[in-house]
């Protein structure tokens, strides 16, 4: 069994949008680890998987075993390779099935869902968490798929017990609401990236103050 449990707040490092921010990948993995994360998803696009690789290398060296876990996006053939701890799959992905074939029983699998028949189908597979989204509008995805709403988040939370993480379009502000509609896990990218003024560990702080019990 995957040793990876969900944490309340899900960060995703998006290589291409923190580069496109002029953002070193190194340095917002570092304060992300400085502010207390210890499970984080690598997400790359565009790379080549050479270069996913050697910045896999890197993130596992800022987020060693066995007290930090690493998902790897999409790349199913590169998870072994990396020595990462599970795999996020789409749905024009390998399927969960195929992924759990592939990479056996211990690693951690979550797959994207936008809509009741996707997460009803996903529910009855292998994966260990389902993501429901994009709850609200996003900028972080190209061609977006169309928004769930608070609402979405209640219909799927009553269509599986398995750990439910909201994506899209998730901030500060609206975080604590996601988890009241019945997630277990709030996924984030563009709201960690700092602006001027703000760094990446008070965003986190800020967040995980926003999810605490009292904020339920």
């Amino acid at each position: 069994m995957p040793r990876c449990s969900l944490p309340r707040l899900y960060p995703i490092l998006d290589a291409g949008l923190l580069l496109r921010a002029g953002l070193s990948i190194e340095g917002f993995a570092r304060e992300l680890r400085q502010a207390g994360i210890r499970f984080l998803q690598y997400r790359d696009k565009e790379a080549t998987d050479e270069v996913v690789l050697e910045r896999a290398a890197l993130l596992r060296t800022i987020f060693p075993p066995p007290d930090c876990c690493l998902i790897l996006n999409d790349r199913v053939p590169l998870v072994s390779t990396a020595r990462y701890d599970g795999i996020h799959v789409g749905q024009e992905d390998l399927s969960p099935s195929q992924t759990r074939a592939t990479l056996g029983p211990d690693v951690l699998i979550g797959i994207s869902t936008h809509g009741e028949g996707q997460l009803r189908s996903a529910a009855d597979g292998p994966a260990d968490y389902l993501a429901i989204g994009p709850v609200f509008a996003t900028a972080s995805k190209q061609d977006p798929d169309p928004v769930v709403g608070l609402d979405g988040v209640r219909a799927a939370r009553a269509m599986t017990a398995k750990p439910l993480v909201a994506i899209g379009g998730i901030t500060r502000s609206n975080c604590a609401a996601v988890i009241q509609a019945g997630a277990d896990s709030v996924a984030v990218i563009s709201d960690l990236i700092p602006r001027p003024g703000s760094s990446t560990g008070n965003l986190v702080q800020e967040f995980l103050t926003a999810l605490s019990d009292r904020a339920r």
